[in-house]
């Protein structure tokens, strides 16, 4: 699955780094992210590792505990959604997309049969199509209608579980040039 999810993500025009397997409000999902280094070398030097614990995340919501919080060390460039049918791709994408650009990955459709993806687009949600071979085509672009929804904490915590994802299974030179 991991080249797959590669080359949807160039379908879609999105460089980063896949982070597979992600557990994201009741889904198994991929996301795309970018590395802030300068971010990520001042969180080091400054002893601001990634704060993924759920507990923590919990805090945020009382000031006196926390009166500062550390600057987002990744960027979320897109979350990426992998689906048998079209039909679910609405409700897999519909609350992700709060958070930054949603594309469903689907199986190449067979013969003359299409997908029918008027729905999605509306929605503004991408189709990336991906053929046995591993050969992606992008169906219908995403757009990011997250700033429409504005931040969240639970998006800045998913920012920290994506963090700490990518320094645990990234080696550091292949982080330099997402």
């Amino acid at each position: 699955m991991q080249p797959l999810l590669h080359h949807a993500a160039s379908a879609l025009g999105w460089r980063g780094i896949v982070v597979p397997d992600v557990a994201v409000l009741g889904h198994q999902v991929s996301a795309v992210v970018r590395v802030r280094a300068d971010v990520h070398e001042w969180r080091t030097a400054n002893g601001w590792p990634p704060q993924a614990d759920p507990s923590w995340f919990r805090s945020w919501f009382e000031p006196a505990a926390h009166d500062r919080l550390p600057v987002s060390a990744v960027e979320l460039v897109g979350v990426l959604v992998g689906e048998s049918t079209v039909d679910r791709a609405l409700q897999s994408c519909g609350t992700l997309m709060t958070l930054a650009p949603c594309s469903v990955v689907l199986p190449a459709p067979q013969g003359g049969q299409s997908w029918p993806l008027i729905e999605l687009d509306y929605y503004g949600i991408g189709v990336v199509a991906v053929d046995e071979a591993g050969a992606a085509e992008l169906l219908v672009p995403p757009e990011d209608r997250s700033t429409e929804f504005g931040p969240s904490l639970f998006g800045r915590w998913l920012l920290e579980v994506l963090y700490d994802r990518v320094l645990k299974e990234v080696p550091a030179h292949a982080r330099v040039n997402s």
